[in-house]
């Protein structure tokens, strides 16, 4: 069943889902700025972006990414830009992928597994987010992967809600994340690049 926003608020309080936790839906500053919505929504959480590094894919000529064989030499790092408004962004320039990482460390329960989706407003910019699960037992901060659909360079802001959690609880599993030691367990607030 898919967890609303009351049992998510309560295992946050517990510091037993995620941290840092916004109780409610955040769209708007204190000072007025309109952000890219963040924090609790009605059966889901959006989490943020980190400033700390953004990825770009790269081509280097006679090499291919390889999933079980990853060069890092493919990925260029994205340079923090701020804008009149001191709003932080990376550019994810058009037809390219990038990996960033969120703000909020996870902490699943061993009988809950979330789904990140994309955000609708990134969606209608050509900007796809790969559904990602962070399975029962896993924590760390999740890797984000993005695809620019687009024919222009797109602005992805850090700080600023980037992606959709859904919390889905069933049966205790027999094998969880932690249990099976999962190779991507415990993620620091830095990009982990595919493993094998």
């Amino acid at each position: 069943m898919i967890k609303n926003d009351k049992w998510i608020k309560e295992m946050a309080q517990q510091k037993q889902l995620l941290l840092p936790f916004e109780e409610k839906l955040i769209s708007k500053l204190e000072d007025g700025t309109k952000v890219l919505s963040y924090g609790l929504s009605s059966y889901g959480y959006d989490i943020r972006l980190s400033e700390k590094e953004f990825w770009v894919f790269r081509h280097i000529p006679g090499t291919v990414v390889d999933p079980k064989n990853f060069n890092p030499q493919n990925l260029e790092k994205a340079e923090l830009l701020t804008d009149k408004n001191d709003s932080k962004y990376f550019v994810l320039p058009a037809h390219s992928y990038g990996l960033g990482v969120a703000i909020e460390k996870l902490t699943m329960p061993e009988n809950v597994t979330c789904i990140a989706i994309g955000k609708s407003t990134y969606a209608r910019c050509g900007i796809i987010a790969n559904t990602t699960p962070a399975e029962a037992g896993w924590n760390g901060h999740l890797t984000l992967e993005f695809s620019n659909s687009s024919g222009a360079d797109c602005r992805i802001y850090a700080g600023e809600g980037i992606i959709q959690l859904l919390f889905f609880e069933g049966e205790p599993c027999q094998v969880s994340y932690a249990s099976r030691s999962g190779k991507y367990q415990n993620q620091t607030e830095n990009v982990t690049i595919a493993k094998v």
